[in-house]
């Protein structure tokens, strides 16, 4: 097991590292890049959230590509993409150069994941699977907090440009390691055809049932944790890059230990689709009551609320865990990453649209107002709220129908005791996996 561990899952382990890194490191290097070059707040959007809108475009594609090809040869030559890309965001001076490389850095990094669980598949046995998942996505993670404090000491000794010129290498660095050391092994010929299975995938109630709730939440957590928690942070809370970064630091491990808890969590309920909808459920309306925590902006310290966004940016776990009790093994790879295109496309559009927002208010001594980031946040909440009741809707529908069912029953009968249904309410799940809603 030594052996898979480091020739396998370690060298996959540190492309899906880079890959959180470079997502998370321009919540960082905002300010900096806004003072050096003059970007405003919806250009800063615009170069931050280009990589998930790029990473949207290409999931589809390159998952076929993984089924062709592997993932052994398709992630060594992406990350050499993303090395290109670093390089040149590292040098650029302009913002069309900086956007080109952000949109490089996006392709190279975005079989990242794919590519990792698709290796796991492929070498590990299937009991281990949920386990071994759980402790990449920790992993991964962990670039989120490199992108902090310890990327600070670098930023204090370096610059940005330098910052960009070491990740380049270390990138290239991975790209070489998974050519040479991961051991080369295919499952066969794949001869599903991809528009089939991803029409079967989109036109099915259930994906479109759960899609809104974990865009919405998952893509949301992304999008702030990854840019606008340290202009937050400056400009609501006054905090000082000290602090700011402590805080932030914070936040990273919030992320990679709730990554680990929510995957070993998956793990323990898989099987059990209606315990793992409940959770789903909890995570999102925990997360809306953080943002509002947020928004209403009272005398208590932010840490707590911020953390509890960056952990939800690792809730894939359980969406992952319903969609496969949702759609057959052949399917779920596919159905799977039909949700993240729609995770990262989300992404894009919370990040972007927030730059648009807080740019209608005039900055005050370089700062934007509290207001402008209350009204962004509020428009995210009041999404999720729809998504949220999107997905709990067939549960309340059954529960409204077996009380009415119930109060029949006893007007039949012409007595006043309760008549126990046919199903009690703490067994009814909240959709049946073989059952399509017609909404």
């Amino acid at each position: 097991m030594w052996r898979l561990t480091s020739c396998v899952f370690l060298p996959f382990a540190a492309g899906y590292y880079l890959s959180y890194l470079f997502r998370t490191i321009n919540t960082l290097i905002s300010g900096r890049l806004t003072s050096d070059l003059q970007l405003g707040a919806a250009d800063l959007g615009l170069l931050t959230s280009i990589y998930f809108l790029v990473v949207t475009a290409v999931q589809i594609p390159i998952g076929m590509l993984l089924d062709r090809f592997g993932p052994r040869r398709v992630q060594s030559a992406l990350l050499l993409i993303a090395a290109a890309g670093a390089a040149l965001f590292g040098i650029s001076t302009g913002f069309l150069s900086l956007l080109i490389a952000r949109a490089m850095i996006g392709v190279g990094v975005a079989a990242a994941l794919m590519a990792g669980l698709k290796i796991i598949v492929l070498w590990f046995p299937r009991e281990r699977v949920a386990l071994i998942n759980g402790f990449m996505i920790m992993l991964g993670a962990l670039g989120a907090v490199t992108a902090t404090a310890p990327a600070e000491m670098l930023l204090d000794w370096i610059g940005w440009r330098g910052l960009f010129e070491v990740l380049a290498a270390a990138s290239a660095a991975a790209a070489v390691l998974i050519y040479i050391v991961v051991p080369e092994r295919t499952t066969g010929s794949h001869r599903t055809h991809g528009k089939s299975t991803l029409r079967t995938v989109y036109s099915d109630a259930r994906f479109w049932r759960i899609a809104p709730l974990s865009a919405a939440c998952v893509g949301s957590a992304w999008a702030l944790q990854s840019l606008w928690a340290a202009p937050w942070l400056r400009d609501v809370e006054g905090l000082d890059r000290a602090s700011l970064v402590t805080q932030l630091f914070v936040m990273a491990l919030a992320l990679s230990v709730g990554a680990l808890f929510l995957g070993l969590l998956a793990d323990r309920v898989r099987g059990r689709r209606k315990m793992t909808e409940v959770l789903f459920a909890a995570v999102g309306t925990v997360f809306i009551v953080a943002e509002l925590m947020l928004i209403l902006h009272q005398p208590w310290p932010s840490l707590f609320p911020w953390c509890v966004v960056s952990v939800v940016g690792s809730a894939t776990a359980l969406s992952y865990a319903i969609i496969g009790d949702y759609f057959p093994t052949e399917l779920v790879a596919r159905a799977n990453g039909g949700l993240n295109v729609l995770h990262f496309g989300w992404a894009f559009i919370v990040q972007y649209g927030t730059g648009l927002i807080l740019e209608q208010w005039p900055q005050q001594e370089g700062h934007y107002p509290a207001l402008a980031y209350q009204t962004a946040f509020s428009i995210i909440v009041v999404l999720q709220l729809a998504a949220l009741a999107w997905f709990v809707a067939p549960w309340l529908l059954r529960s409204l129908n077996w009380k009415a069912s119930a109060s029949i029953a006893r007007k039949r009968m012409g007595d006043a005791s309760p008549v126990e249904p046919a199903i009690p309410p703490a067994e009814i799940s909240i959709l049946e996996a073989d059952e399509t809603v017609e909404w």
